[in-house]
């Protein structure tokens, strides 16, 4: 296929589509032959991945390099800022931690040309082997007092030469001020760079935005290529926990109520989202302790920030609720960060966490977990110890946890052992994504349902989602008008 120019797309502000644009492009550029790869030169969120090569990135870009047909590797993603807390963030460099930094060392202490030549070589290494580039930015463009410390947006943009397309979601209200507004900001090399506008998330009939069209067009001067509507039936991987805002907070009459804990810093979100396609099953997310007593099943999820969520959870009296449940002859499921707060302790004594270097666990295994500089990334198959159960994760973890009454849960492919299994109703692991595998959905259904069987082939439903999204693009964007700005 011949050479094309990069696109991006970048945005009027945070979640207003770009991922999933994105995501849907990189899936129509295999269908028309090419060979795509994503690119985002910073991302924040909780929400991460780990390479083939046991490195960590993203979750998006993992994502949409499994909408491209290739495996995920770190150029895709060379810096990701992991919140610990409100001010400060764990920054991984190349798949690496460098360490934790507040907002105000990274952006003003931090050397950015160099960071962002960096970010360059990255994309670079990508260009040479992938076509075309699918890049995309992050937050708003038009925050004109971060331009001089920009290394995600239209300082890419510019450097690449990419075709660049503003997303703004209408759903949210005020699309022409922020259309008109963004574009307006924008110095005149920067504006020629955007080829057109995508109006994203469109409720109702597409026809009564013609004429807010055609006004977008006459305030900007340029296209707009696309209304793309809302469309919340296909299934694709959110990037971060905004998501989780839209998701259910309650339990429901007459379902298999799984309730998660809802973490102030929790990672990973992506872990429930089988569970949440499971028929029968209603899954929620709450901190509210009534709401939890409800559940038939508890999962504590992974925390970025595990000794300050573990504090807020005993604050909330989540504990008391959590020991109750058990005490029912409940489930309850610990991953990762839950996986570690289930034990006796948790220790830090590097601070990785911050100040607090020791705090007790919910003491239901016999485990003490300590906080260890650098971090445990791989992917992983696994194998249930005492039960016919397996299937594919990952691990990203920092500390060790250690017993001396041993009962690991499952068997990893390196032929380490995982987890800790106190009975068929409550275990925990360090594996992501354990839940993404029908044989261990059954299995914890089961628990509940003895004639329960998943049926749910979780690749199937992601693959079928990226053609869907696809087609969404192909139906409601001028698909042929893109091409032709990606000509060299």
């Amino acid at each position: 296929m011949k050479k094309l120019r990069p696109i991006m797309f970048v945005g009027t502000g945070s979640d207003v589509g770009k991922s999933v644009i994105n995501t849907g492009f990189c899936r129509m550029f295999v269908q028309d032959g090419y060979r795509p790869a994503p690119f985002k030169a910073q991302n924040m969120s909780l929400n991460s991945y780990a390479t083939i090569d046991n490195l960590e990135i993203g979750r998006a870009q993992a994502v949409q390099a499994e909408a491209c047909k290739i495996p995920c590797c770190v150029e895709m993603n060379p810096v990701l800022l992991k919140p610990t807390n409100n001010l400060t963030s764990q920054v991984v460099l190349n798949g690496k931690p460098s360490g934790n930094k507040s907002a105000s060392e990274y952006f003003n202490e931090t050397d950015r040309d160099a960071l962002f030549e960096e970010v360059i070589k990255s994309y670079n290494k990508l260009s040479e082997n992938y076509n075309p580039i699918v890049i995309e930015g992050a937050g708003s463009i038009s925050e004109i007092n971060l331009w001089k410390k920009d290394i995600v947006n239209m300082r890419v943009a510019l450097r690449t030469g990419a075709a660049t397309y503003l997303v703004a979601d209408i759903d949210r209200g005020g699309v022409f001020a922020s259309v008109y507004g963004t574009i307006a900001l924008l110095p005149k090399e920067q504006k020629e760079a955007i080829k057109g506008i995508i109006i994203n998330k469109f409720r109702g009939d597409l026809r009564l935005f013609d004429e807010g069209r055609k006004i977008i067009e006459e305030l900007t001067g340029i296209p707009v290529v696309g209304v793309v509507p809302y469309a919340k039936d296909i299934f694709i991987e959110q990037e971060d926990g905004v998501a989780i805002d839209h998701s259910s907070r309650a339990p429901i009459e007459g379902k298999i109520n799984i309730g998660v804990v809802l973490l102030k810093y929790m990672s990973n979100f992506t872990d429930f989202n089988m569970l949440q396609h499971t028929p029968g099953v209603h899954l929620y997310y709450s901190d509210d302790p009534e709401n939890l007593l409800c559940a038939d099943i508890i999962i504590i999820p992974g925390s970025k920030n595990t000794i300050s969520d573990l504090k807020i959870l005993k604050q909330k009296g989540i504990d008391r609720v959590i020991k109750e449940h058990i005490s029912k002859n409940k489930s309850l499921y610990g991953i990762c960060g839950g996986y570690q707060m289930m034990g006796k302790k948790i220790l830090d004594p590097y601070g990785i966490e911050g100040d607090i270097p020791e705090i007790e666990g919910l003491n239901i295994t016999p485990t003490v977990t300590t906080l260890e500089k650098g971090k445990q990334t791989s992917q992983c198959r696994f194998t249930f110890i005492k039960k016919d159960v397996s299937g594919e994760g990952y691990e990203i973890h920092a500390g060790k946890t250690a017993t001396t009454q041993p009962s690991p849960l499952c068997i990893l492919s390196n032929g380490y052992e995982d987890g800790y299994y106190l009975n068929d109703k409550v275990w925990g692991t360090y594996v992501h994504g354990i839940f993404d595998n029908a044989s261990v959905i059954t299995f914890v259904i089961k628990q509940i349902d003895q004639t329960f069987s998943s049926t749910i082939d979780y690749k199937s439903k992601k693959e079928e989602g990226y053609d869907q999204l696809a087609q969404l693009i192909r139906d409601h964007i001028d698909v042929d008008y893109v091409y032709k700005t990606l000509e060299l």
